[in-house]
């Protein structure tokens, strides 16, 4: 075992850490798991965070029915490295395990996940989790580069093609699906060649929204001490091209929307519209007299404002 890691150990209760819960108004940010053990050769958490520790699923259900009581209809089931989660446990439970008891819960109507490894979407996930009746089709499968070459200097465990087939089972599973993504521009040794196939293979999967962020060095990682490092100017250039990818995408999504029914949880009243997201989590506007807060309806999509939609 890493030095560094035993000393984190030493220093923390690696028990149930107890409730660390954000609560808005519709919805409930849950974190069931903490610490990860995937040494990424760009991440510290590993070694800030320690080993992975999951919260006993029984407090998690207990926390999530008093939610429910309170009238919140949506929780996020997050974590440092949510797949990971029952891997500490001496008796087999599973994350997707959780979510069917979560999906029991009376009066939580949506379930949504946060960023998850990849690697989580195997065909018993999804043939388990299609028949989750709350679960939200929006995943973000945090992938940082669509190059196999970059990723094994990552330490991702994956390759681009694996990473495809993943996005093929989701896609396939549900028709609606949202994919958002992760994406780091400039890792050490990244070339020109590498950039392009990732853009091409970005360009192929078509996420709806891609998070981009240009590598900077974490001291005490494996990655901060390859040779070539990449050029602020050169990362810049490539957070460019790929920021305006996204904004494409996005686009083509929203239109596709135009016309259809969705249905739509309202969270605030925002100047002359309310707002709210999709079961998919598309933001939608819609003008109304009545109280939609905390609210789940359906509207018809007209048009698209900036990067919203609007329903009536």
């Amino acid at each position: 075992m890493n030095s560094k890691i035993d000393d984190v150990m030493q220093n923390k209760n690696y028990g149930d850490f107890g409730s660390v819960t954000y609560t808005e108004k519709t919805r409930a940010v849950i974190k069931v798991q903490d610490g990860c053990d995937r040494f990424c050769s760009y991440c510290i958490i590993p070694y800030a965070r320690g080993r992975v520790r999951s919260r006993l699923p029984e407090n998690i259900i207990k926390e999530i029915e008093k939610i429910a009581k309170e009238g919140i209809k949506e929780v996020v089931i997050t974590g440092i490295h949510v797949a990971s989660y029952g891997k500490d446990f001496k008796e087999k439970f599973k994350l997707i395990d959780l979510l069917e008891k979560i999906n029991e819960i009376e009066g939580i109507e949506r379930i949504r996940l946060g960023s998850i490894e990849p690697l989580l979407i195997t065909r018993e996930f999804i043939e388990r989790i299609t028949k989750l009746d709350k679960i939200c089709h929006h995943f973000h499968l945090s992938l940082q580069s669509g190059c196999t070459q970059t990723l094994e200097r990552m330490n991702r465990r994956y390759s681009a093609e694996e990473f495809e087939i993943i996005v093929e089972r989701l896609r396939k599973a549900y028709s609606d699906v949202i994919l958002t993504t992760d994406i780091i521009v400039g890792f050490p040794q990244e070339t020109e060649k590498e950039f392009e196939i990732t853009y091409k293979f970005l360009e192929k999967i078509k996420f709806y929204k891609m998070h981009i962020f240009k590598y900077s060095p974490r001291k005490g990682t494996k990655a901060a001490k390859m040779e070539g490092q990449i050029n602020g100017d050169i990362k810049e250039l490539r957070s460019k091209k790929l920021l305006e990818l996204s904004i494409l995408n996005e686009t083509e999504y929203l239109k596709s929307y135009v016309g259809k029914e969705v249905e739509v949880l309202f969270e605030e009243f925002d100047g002359e519209y309310y707002k709210g997201h999709t079961a998919n989590y598309i933001m939608v506007k819609t003008k109304s007299n009545e109280e939609l807060s905390n609210r789940i309806k359906k509207v018809k999509i007209s048009q698209i404002d900036n990067i919203n939609l609007i329903g009536i």
